[in-house]
């Protein structure tokens, strides 16, 4: 049920919190942009619109233009648990962004968060 939750959250309402988050640690909007776009093909133009929908999480990745196959090179451990043992693919997928974000706000260069 909790991860249910989660799915119908609306993308709209936690993306200030990303863009919050990195700001406290002096990165910017644009970088959290182009982490979101890497990591879902989809283009800032896009995430606009998403936000002005409220589309949910559960839609936001099912939608996804192109999830990016190096998703799957993103490890390591968000709310207690390694994103790369999560068999929920879309749990998965929220927690890669979640990971991702929580790299950039640690001062990880964009080639690193990126897997470049």
């Amino acid at each position: 049920m909790k991860n249910q939750k989660i799915y119908t959250m609306s993308f709209a309402r936690v993306y200030p919190m990303y863009i919050v988050k990195a700001e406290k640690k002096n990165r910017s909007k644009s970088e959290v942009d182009q982490i979101i776009t890497w990591l879902t093909g989809y283009t800032v133009a896009d995430l606009e619109r998403i936000i002005i929908e409220e589309t949910n999480f559960e839609k936001f990745f099912l939608n996804a233009p192109k999830l990016n196959p190096a998703r799957n090179l993103i490890k390591g451990v968000v709310c207690g648990v390694r994103v790369e043992e999560i068999d929920e693919t879309t749990m998965q997928n929220i927690r890669y962004l979640d990971k991702l974000i929580d790299e950039l706000a640690k001062g990880r260069t964009l080639d690193k968060i990126l897997r470049n």
